[in-house]
């Protein structure tokens, strides 16, 4: 018999809901969480496009997800397996690659047949960048305090972070401080001279943001991007056993295990607020949920603009959810093929096959795509992210055929005129030509092909502008600031209502952050 009286209503069955769910659950709370869609997910699922083909049709590479997320929720026990991706290839237009494999030595030799400097530099630039994320990481599990609020929890707050401060040395303070400001280029050209191992290492800078590798700032979101880690590997990065929609249907199982109701398709119109606090939900068919709190899950502009009236906050902070940047500016192409694509570096079958193929040349090859995309156009050279799922996983794709999964920087979603048919065929279009020069027999080998735009993501995983962060990852939108000043605690101006999606603290990608700290917050305040 379902009931409509929680304790909890988590909006939003991506993973921070489904995790934030789950852990409410765990403490013994009685959750609901509504899902719009008819699986669950977000924009971490996987689906059968074609028949016998399945694709990871937005996010598509895990290491980020935090272990102790993976600990707690006995991920394992309910089907996660994460697959390593060995290898990053990077084709280069004389026919050369470039290669980092899951081998230091054969890592460092290849780097040295192109640099010998490069090749001297690249253990320490190593050594440097894991040093500062694991610096920074604490930062991720702290509850961001208000630095100007009196309040005791804030205060409480300013002393950790103190604390923490304290705890680092000299030189890593400085090195975090610069890391955050800078660019990706400006730090790169410190460190190296080659092109395209430049180009590649910037690309982590640029993902998922409307800004280039010379953009201030950027070398954060390439620090962001290297704080993952798998099976306790720092800076690793993998595949999910049946796509990243495995990471979600692990996370569901647990959830569901500890007692939450699953619902989708249950869509929510409203929130219901009663004597100034949020005490449950309206759903687009009718019908009305109670809960002591309800926890939005979605991106902020549809958390704090759509599902509640704007009466019911402040109007400064309402203006700062309103200018919250969340202009999404990456695409994907999803190819179902019927051989694999053959490359000229390296011809035939081979280990850049079972790992990533980047093309990025340089980082000037990145800034000139970029160029096009802040006048109001996709990139006619850009940047693509690429991996072949079922070289990892056989169960993607039929027996001999292959599923190839196409991360594309830079397709605007305020594209000049507007995202049509011919639009997105055209876009879809340029990544195959682009991939072409490369691999000459890639579009003999297609057998299907989804295009997804920004506009795309916004429609079908219900992410406001179509950014994967929920929100770009730019210093004024970080840590106490994110998604606005006084109000990044995963509490908001209104009782009972709190927001545990990546648009809060930490931010973006599979990690599952803020659905926890949410949920711990909310138990904090459990009365």
């Amino acid at each position: 018999m379902t009931t409509n009286t929680f304790d909890a209503i988590v909006i939003g069955a991506g993973h921070n809901g489904l995790i934030a769910a789950a852990y409410l659950a765990r403490a013994g709370k009685k959750v609901c969480i509504l899902e719009r869609r008819e699986i669950v997910g977000g924009a971490a699922m996987t689906e059968e496009i074609f028949p016998g083909y399945r694709f990871t049709e937005f996010s598509y590479v895990v290491s980020l997800l935090r272990p102790e997320i993976i600990r707690d929720l006995e991920l394992p026990r309910h089907g996660l397996k994460i697959l390593p991706l060995p290898s990053t290839v990077t084709p280069m237009d004389n026919g050369d690659y470039l290669a980092a494999w899951d081998d230091h030595d054969l890592t460092r030799q290849e780097i040295y047949r192109h640099s010998p400097r490069d090749a001297e530099a690249s253990d320490e630039y190593g050594r440097v960048m894991a040093r500062a994320a694991k610096a920074i990481k604490p930062i991720i599990g702290l509850v961001p305090p208000d630095p100007s609020s009196m309040s005791p929890r804030d205060l409480l707050g300013m002393l950790k972070l103190g604390q923490y401060a304290k705890s680092l040395s000299e030189k890593d303070l400085y090195r975090i401080a610069k890391l955050v400001t800078q660019s990706s280029a400006d730090l790169l050209d410190e460190w190296f001279e080659f092109d395209p191992l430049k180009g590649t290492k910037s690309a982590s800078g640029i993902i998922g943001t409307f800004l280039g590798p010379r953009s201030p700032g950027t070398a954060y979101v390439l620090l962001h991007h290297y704080m993952g880690e798998i099976d306790g590997a720092f800076r690793a990065w993998g595949f999910a056993k049946n796509g990243t929609g495995g990471v979600s249907a692990a996370i569901a199982r647990s959830a569901a295990a500890l007692g939450v109701e699953i619902r989708t398709n249950a869509p929510v119109q409203q929130v219901i607020v009663k004597n100034g606090r949020a005490c449950g939900v309206a759903l687009e068919n009718g019908d009305e949920l109670k809960a002591k709190v309800v926890v939005a899950c979605a991106d902020p502009k549809r958390s704090f603009l759509q599902f509640v009236e704007p009466k019911h906050f402040p109007d400064e902070f309402v203006t700062a959810i309103g200018n919250f940047r969340v202009r999404g500016s990456s695409g994907k192409v999803n190819i179902a093929l019927n051989a694999l694509p053959d490359f000229t570096c390296l011809p035939g079958e081979g280990p850049l096959h079972r790992g990533a193929i980047s093309i990025s040349p340089s980082m000037d090859y990145i800034e000139r795509a970029y160029d096009e995309a802040k006048y109001g156009a996709f990139s006619t050279s850009p940047y693509i992210d690429m991996i072949i799922p079922s070289m990892i996983d056989r169960d993607m794709a039929p027996p001999g055929h292959h599923v190839m999964s196409c991360f594309v920087q830079y397709a605007p979603y305020d594209i000049d005129g507007g995202w049509d048919d011919a639009k997105k065929e055209a876009f879809g279009e340029t990544v195959i030509n682009t991939i072409e020069r490369y691999a000459p027999n890639i579009r003999q080998c297609i057998v299907g092909k989804q295009v997804i735009t920004p506009k795309d993501i916004e429609r079908i995983a219900g992410i406001t502008g179509g950014n994967i962060f929920h929100g770009e990852l730019l210093l004024h939108q970080l840590f106490f600031l994110r998604p606005a000043p006084q109000w990044a605690d995963f509490r908001t101006p209104l009782p009972g209502y709190y927001f545990g999606a990546a648009g809060a603290h930490p931010g973006g990608g599979v990690m599952g952050a803020a659905g926890k700290l949410a949920a711990t917050e909310v138990l904090k305040d459990w009365k």
